[in-house]
């Protein structure tokens, strides 16, 4: 055991009974479900099915989200599997208590403390823990390796940032990593920075390239087409502060007066946006208060989760959120590029980069700097079928990418007893 690592371990567990109090404070600021603390601490109110267990843990919305489609494949191939996801925001739990088929189910994650992690093993005995790209918690990976079970790094993205944290630790990841029984990283540098810390890599696999369009209601998109009429919507999807501004200055300078749907990826900047929207002139709607969209609506704020294929559905042409904002590192074109439609981006876009490169290279994506989308917009808004082709490719793209679930299946298999 390196000395590292016995440090970080006597440390958690002497900070261990301030844990309840950090949880709390947390709560209070709305990033803790109060009703589920106890799933932090590893205690459970959900009896443990019968059978075997996979467990799939990533930290936020975008790492759970891209495993849907490897847990139907699970379940699929394996009708006697249960799955559990945890998960450490409240977002994430939200969305997918809603969309996890029947035979999963979420839970917290419990807090890389030595008793919590022991509570949650002892109570769940997960036969596989697979881990969604890289939130390395030295307690849980080493607690579930001692126990038996199957482990496996899947889709993961290490960046040059987290391997520089990694390598001040380089005894600790080395024996982090070398309890993986399967480590895909998503990209060749990722592979590159794991293999330097002592990871063997079985192959690259990225789950944010495999999946089907986000589902949508039919009669809400039908309700929405009625109130829309015959108005172009122009849709800025996953949005950041100062991105609200910045593309709806754009769309407003249109002379044919599109419709805005704004989907921000945090609706609960709701009021905020609203005000500076209000404040800069234009007339908006919310889809929370169950505004009607009238023709001298300008904005219409969809300030609601779980309906971003419904938006894209309607949409005509897509501003994707994330890449004019600093620090975030841009969103997933791949969930609006499947919805065929047009897609634009800011340049900042590091989280993404592979895939925003590859889809550039088919003229299926269009990177902009923020001074330039007005004219950008100007430029589209008189090429309906440069966008339409635009979107066309997007989704020939987005659909390419078949294979990946089929090498998954076969190195994890092996992993999750019969």
């Amino acid at each position: 055991m390196s000395l590292a690592f016995s440090l970080y371990r006597g440390t958690t567990t002497l900070l261990e009974p301030l844990v309840p109090l950090l949880l709390r404070r947390r709560a209070a600021r709305g990033k803790e479900d109060p009703a589920r603390l106890k799933e932090r601490l590893g205690h459970s109110t959900v009896d443990r099915p019968e059978g075997p267990i996979v467990w799939l843990h990533g930290a936020s919305v975008g790492e759970t989200l891209s495993a849907l489609p490897l847990i139907e494949r699970l379940g699929r191939e394996r009708p006697d599997l249960h799955v559990l996801v945890t998960s450490g925001t409240t977002t994430s739990a939200e969305l997918l208590g809603s969309r996890l088929p029947a035979f999963a189910l979420h839970q917290y994650a419990p807090i890389d403390t030595p008793n919590a992690v022991r509570r949650f093993l002892d109570h769940w005995r997960p036969d596989a823990l697979i881990l969604l790209e890289g939130e390395l918690w030295p307690n849980l990976l080493t607690e579930t390796k001692a126990r038996g079970g199957g482990l496996a790094l899947v889709s993961a993205r290490f960046t040059e940032k987290t391997a520089d944290g990694w390598r001040r630790l380089r005894g600790t990841a080395r024996r982090i990593l070398a309890g993986f029984d399967l480590v895909f990283p998503q990209d060749d540098a990722s592979a590159r920075r794991l293999s330097d810390l002592g990871a063997s890599v079985t192959g690259l696999a990225n789950l944010k390239l495999v999946g089907a369009p986000l589902g949508h209601d039919p009669v809400a998109l039908a309700a929405l087409r009625g109130a829309v009429l015959d108005r172009r919507v122009i849709v800025s999807a996953s949005t950041h502060p100062g991105e609200e501004r910045l593309t709806d200055s754009a769309v407003a300078s249109l002379p044919d007066r599109p419709l805005h749907l704004i989907a921000p990826r945090h609706p609960a900047r709701a009021d905020q946006i609203e005000a500076e929207l209000i404040l800069a002139g234009r007339t908006v709607a919310r889809r929370s208060r169950g505004d009607t969209i009238e023709r001298s609506t300008d904005v219409y704020l969809a300030d609601t989760l779980g309906e971003l294929g419904l938006f894209f559905e309607l949409a005509d042409l897509i501003l994707l959120g994330g890449g004019w904002a600093e620090g975030v590192g841009g969103h997933n074109p791949l969930e609006s590029a499947r919805s065929g439609k047009a897609v634009l981006s800011g340049p900042a876009v590091s989280n993404w980069a592979t895939v925003f490169e590859a889809l550039a290279t088919d003229q299926a994506v269009q990177m902009v700097e923020a001074d330039d989308l007005v004219p950008v917009l100007a430029r589209l808004n008189t090429s309906p079928d440069q966008v339409a082709a635009m979107g066309q490719r997007a989704r020939r793209f987005a659909t390419s990418q078949t294979d990946v679930l089929d090498r998954l299946w076969h190195h994890l298999s092996p992993l999750i007893p019969q």
